[in-house]
């Protein structure tokens, strides 16, 4: 122990004589393992705010979709972005189906607003009563789309806070009983939802909800519905409520081979299942990019201890001269490596963590750590000072002392 001990303390004072060269090669590791540390901070924040997201579009959700895509319990063969009506859904209520608990039809399409302030080009869905209870969504005030109103074909909106932003300036501005125009056509605010974030298409701030009636009939002057949501009677019935409404409409639409089904059937747990493996993917490659430049600071430990053994050949020679064995002088080579790797590796964590906190306050976005990725993070940075460290330590005690001596 006593002898480590040496070792250590001797590796520490010969690298702080040459404290230029020990800060470069500190500095190889540091930005190697802070790259490390902050891409897979953000890759996991980035997977945890997807999965937020999707948790908060509604619990025990299932999504028909029109079309021949392969995803769900069907895989379409045949169809276009047409190929559900008010009327599967409406079939789908009135079966009362004994895992299903809601059936929320909805047609949505990105199109202009324009307030007496200001416009903006948000998502606007066409939903019923129903779409509230299905997709859980919360008002900060006013009310939501009642039946009435889809009776009436009254012109009313509910409007997500990014969009009260957008339109008067100010999110905390209270907008009911403000007219606006969609798409060239008034409608009357009767409510705003609370803020549930999220970003891009997908961002639910980001919404306007009208009369499903009224978006069909005189915004969009279509027929057809854009999905049907449907809330499944618990999580452990999701398979089941799939089935059941899947086989249905495959009767009503007279298709006989499920791999011509015109819809598509997803859940929750499939949607988050291919965007945690999409937000997977894009993390291990930039973790990927920033392992080279560990590689690389590992060279640098390398290329550095080479010419610390080129410079201290005598020293080299005088030690072995005096009985030092090949072990001893393996050892002060490697740990002189590792308290270089193992240095830098600390300093890296620490930036890293840094840096992937400044990113997510600069954005934001949630602010997560990975305990693994520390634990790699720093089983790695001794890793590197033994792998990168043995070549010269190795060589260093090959070298026969009356050679040593002589060298210039």
């Amino acid at each position: 122990m006593k002898f480590f001990a040496e070792i250590i303390k001797d590796g520490f004072l010969t690298l702080k004589l040459n404290k230029m060269r020990t800060g470069l090669a500190i500095l190889g590791i540091v930005i190697g393992i802070g790259s490390v540390i902050a891409l897979m901070s953000i890759g996991e924040a980035s997977k945890k705010s997807v999965q937020n997201q999707i948790q908060s579009l509604g619990a025990n959700l299932l999504t028909i979709s029109p079309g021949s895509q392969s995803q769900g319990m069907v895989r379409g063969a045949a169809g276009g972005r047409t190929t559900l009506t008010s009327e599967d859904a409406s079939a789908l209520e009135a079966k009362k189906f004994s895992a299903i608990k809601t059936v929320s039809p909805e047609y949505s399409s990105r199109t202009q607003v324009i307030s007496s302030q200001s416009n903006t080009n948000t998502q606007v869905y066409g939903v019923t009563q129903n779409y509230q209870t299905v997709h859980k969504v919360t008002l900060s005030s006013g009310q939501f789309i009642s039946e009435n109103d889809l009776t009436a074909n009254s012109k009313v909106a509910v409007l997500g806070p990014t969009v009260v932003e957008d339109l008067f300036g100010d999110s905390s501005f209270n907008p009911i009983g403000q007219s606006i125009k969609i798409n060239g056509q008034s409608f009357q605010v009767i409510g705003v939802t609370k803020a549930k974030g999220g970003s891009g298409m997908s961002n639910q701030d980001d919404q306007i909800y009208i009369p499903l009636s009224v978006a069909q009939k005189q915004v969009f002057g279509v027929k057809y519905l854009s999905a049907i949501s449907l809330e499944a009677i618990s999580q452990e019935e999701m398979t089941r409520a799939m089935n059941q409404a899947g086989y249905f409409l495959l009767e009503r639409h007279k298709i006989t081979d499920t791999t011509k089904a015109d819809f598509t059937i997803r859940s929750q747990a499939d949607i988050m299942s291919a965007m945690t493996s999409v937000s997977g993917t894009l993390t291990g490659l930039l973790s990927g990019v920033a392992a080279i430049s560990l590689i690389v600071g590992g060279i640098g430990i390398m290329n550095i201890m080479l010419v610390t053994v080129t410079e201290r050949t005598r020293e080299i020679g005088l030690r072995k001269a005096l009985g030092a064995k090949k072990k001893a002088i393996i050892y002060q080579f490697l740990v002189e490596s590792v308290i270089l790797t193992f240095s830098g590796g600390m300093i890296g964590i620490l930036a890293g963590i840094l840096t992937a906190f400044v990113y997510a306050q600069l954005n934001s976005s949630l602010f997560a750590i990975s305990v693994s990725s520390i634990f790699l993070a720093f089983f790695v940075s001794v890793a590197i000072g033994i792998v990168f460290g043995w070549y010269p330590a190795k060589r260093a005690s090959a070298l026969q002392p009356i050679e040593a001596l002589r060298y210039e």
